[in-house]
């Protein structure tokens, strides 16, 4: 179960991320359409989100990422954009290569991943 909350939290730090960059501003309406969650499933997640420090909501209800957030969010959406466009780049269809991204970035050690970064930027982007 544990696990299935970080994955949960980097989901919607990385929606948070992504919607930021594409918007300039993220509300909770946004988050729930952007994943096609119910506006109360976001709330409680944002709760504990701010909570944990990860993100800091202003009086008009405008969600922005601490350090701590921004710091896995960038995380996380940097492994996603590797592995869907590894998996890409192997004949993976985009809808497959997304998805399975979105489950690989969540269990893979810092460790692999950085040996997949280093293999895929040295061996693919020749």
């Amino acid at each position: 179960m544990k696990d299935r909350i970080f994955e949960s939290r980097e989901n919607y730090l990385e929606t948070i991320l992504i919607l930021n960059e594409r918007n300039g501003g993220v509300r909770s309406v946004d988050i729930a359409t952007e994943m096609e969650f119910s506006k109360p499933s976001v709330s409680v997640a944002m709760k504990n989100l701010r909570e944990d420090g990860c993100i800091i909501i202003d009086n008009s209800g405008y969600i922005t990422l601490t350090e701590k957030g921004r710091e896995i969010a960038e995380r996380v959406y940097e492994r996603h954009i590797l592995f869907t466009d590894w998996l890409i780049s192997l004949g993976v269809n985009e809808k497959v290569a997304a998805e399975d991204a979105c489950r690989i970035e969540h269990c893979i050690s810092a460790e692999s991943f950085e040996a997949i970064k280093k293999f895929v930027t040295k061996h693919c982007e020749a």
